[in-house]
C-alpha cells in the first residue's frame, strides 16, 4: 500500500509553519511525534463534553468517559497483541512503567548476587532503576557490549546468562542509533535459564509490528508522545500471572477493593497498579493516535520510513567531514552522525537555522556515547509525515555546514 504523504501531513497542523523564516522540517521525531487532528480533537473533545472522573460515577458523563477510558485499553491490547485488557497499565511514560517494573518485581524478586541484564545501547531510563534497585538489594549488573555497527555481541550476551540471571532488560530499537535488537533471540535465552524480560519499545512501537505473545516477552514499556499521541502517558505490558504476583507500585484510591485501618485488601489488575486519577483526557486521546496508525498500516509506515533512511544514507554518506555513528544491518529510521571537527550542538544550530529541526547531545544514552569516544552526535528521526524532498534539504544543509568546516 502506497501512502498518500501530502494528505497525510494536512492531518498534522504543526507541520505548516515557518521556522527562522524557512518551511519547517521537522526529524525529532524519536523525541516526540507531532500529533494529528483526530488526536487534537479527542483531547478537546473529552473537556468540552465529557470531563468526568472514571470509574466510580454513577452519572452520564462519568460512563461515558469510562467506556472511552477503558476501550483505549482495548485498543492497546489489539496494538501489541496482549492476550487481554487487563494486562495493560496505564503510566505517565516508558520511564515509569520501567521504574514500576523495577520497584515491585524487582524488589520482590531479585535479591543479593542475583543478575540484572541490559546491554550498552540502553536509554538511561533503563540504566538507573536497575542500578539503584542493585544498591537497595545488592544485586548485580551486567552489560551486554556492542559491536562497532551498534550492535549487541550476542555470543557476549549468552556468555552473561547464568542460574543467577533474574531480568534481562533491553531496549528493542535504540533512540540513539536506530539499532534494532534481535529481542525473539534474547528472549528465548533468557528465558532458558529461568529470566523475565522486559523491553524498551518506546522506538519500536511506532515504526515496527509487535506482538507480543508472539514474542514471549514479559513486559513491555512505551510511550503514547512517540506514536502521535499526547505527552505524559505510557504504557506498561505485562504478562497476567507475572503482574498478579508484584506487589502494587503506589497506594491510593482506585488500586484498593477494601482498606481498613488495621488491612488493606488490593484490586485486581490493571487496576492495582493504577493509583488515583488518572490521565483521563491524555489516555482517550490516544485511541486517536492509534487509529490513525491502524488507518495507515504499519508495514506501509515502515516501509516509507525505511525508504527516507536509505535515501538519507544515498545522499550523506560521500559528503566529505560525514561520520555516521551507528550503522546496523537492521535499523528503525534514525540517522546518528557527526561532522568532522565540529560540535554537534553547533550542527543543530546550524541547521535550525535553514529551518531543520533535529536533536544534538547524548541523547540520554552517555554509555553510549562513552563506547563510541565521543561527546555526542546529531539525530535526524524520520516519521511518516517526512518526505525525499526534505531529506534532500536536509542533505543540502550539511553538505554546506560540511565544506564550510573542511574546506
Amino acid at each position: 500500500m502506497s501512502l498518500d504523504i501530502n494528505q497525510i501531513r494536512g492531518l498534522f497542523p504543526v507541520l505548516h509553519q515557518e521556522v527562522h523564516g524557512k518551511p519547517l522540517i521537522y526529524f525529532d521525531n524519536a523525541a516526540t511525534t507531532q500529533k494529528p487532528l483526530g488526536v487534537l480533537d479527542a483531547l478537546a473533545n473529552y473537556y468540552r463534553l465529557d470531563n468526568s472522573n472514571i470509574h466510580r460515577g454513577a452519572h452520564a458523563l462519568a460512563d461515558r468517559a469510562t467506556r472511552y477510558y477503558e476501550e483505549t485499553r482495548e485498543a492497546v491490547q489489539q496494538f501489541i497483541g496482549a492476550k487481554e485488557s487487563a494486562e495493560i497499565i496505564f503510566t505517565k511514560g516508558t520511564t515509569e512503567s520501567i521504574n514500576l517494573v523495577a520497584k515491585t518485581f524487582g524488589r520482590k524478586f531479585i535479591g543479593s548476587g542475583e543478575e540484572i541484564i541490559i546491554s550498552t545501547l540502553e536509554h538511561h531510563s533503563n540504566i538507573v532503576p536497575w542500578q539503584m534497585l542493585c544498591e537497595e538489594t545488592g544485586a548485580i549488573l551486567k552489560i551486554i557490549p556492542i559491536n562497532d555497527a551498534g550492535e549487541i555481541i550476542f555470543e557476549e550476551f549468552e556468555k552473561l546468562l547464568s542460574p543467577k540471571t533474574k531480568l534481562v532488560s533491553i531496549v528493542h530499537a535504540s533512540n540513539a542509533l536506530g539499532t534494532i535488537n534481535p529481542v525473539k533471540k534474547v528472549i528465548e535465552a533468557a528465558h532458558a535459564v529461568g529470566a523475565k524480560v522486559l523491553l524498551d519499545g518506546a522506538q519500536s512501537t511506532s515504526h515496527l509490528e509487535i506482538d507480543v505473545q508472539e514474542l514471549d516477552c514479559d513486559f513491555l514499556a512505551f510511550s503514547a508522545h512517540k506514536l502521535y499521541g499526547p505527552t505524559g502517558l505510557g504504557v506498561l505490558y505485562g504478562k497476567r500471572e507475572v503482574l498478579e504476583a508484584m506487589p502494587p507500585f503506589l497506594g491510593g484510591g482506585e488500586m484498593i477493593k477494601e482498606v481498613t485501618f488495621e488491612k488493606t485488601t488490593y484490586n485486581d489488575i490493571p487496576f492495582k497498579f493504577e493509583a488515583g486519577t488518572p490521565n483521563i483526557a491524555d489516555v482517550i486521546a490516544f485511541k486517536a493516535a492509534l487509529d490513525f496508525i491502524k488507518s495507515l498500516g504499519k508495514p506501509a509506515i515502515k516501509a516509507h520510513e525505511d525508504g527516507l533512511l536509505a535515501h538519507a544514507n544515498e545522499l550523506l554518506n560521500d559528503i566529505k567531514g560525514f561520520i555516521p555513528i551507528g550503522t546496523a544491518a537492521e535499523k528503525v529510521s534514525v540517522l546518528s552522525f557527526n561532522i568532522n571537527g565540529m560540535h554537534p550542538f553547533d550542527v543543530g544550530q546550524m541547521l535550525d537555522a535553514k529551518g531543520i529541526a533535529v536533536r544534538t547531545g547524548h541523547h540520554c544514552t552517555q554509555p553510549l556515547m562513552k563506547r563510541f569516544g565521543i561527546e555526542g552526535t546529531v539525530r535526524a528521526s524520520f516519521s511518516v509525515y517526512n518526505t525525499k524532498s526534505e531529506i534532500e534539504k536536509l542533505a543540502e544543509g550539511i553538505a554546506q555546514i560540511a565544506r564550510f568546516k573542511n574546506k
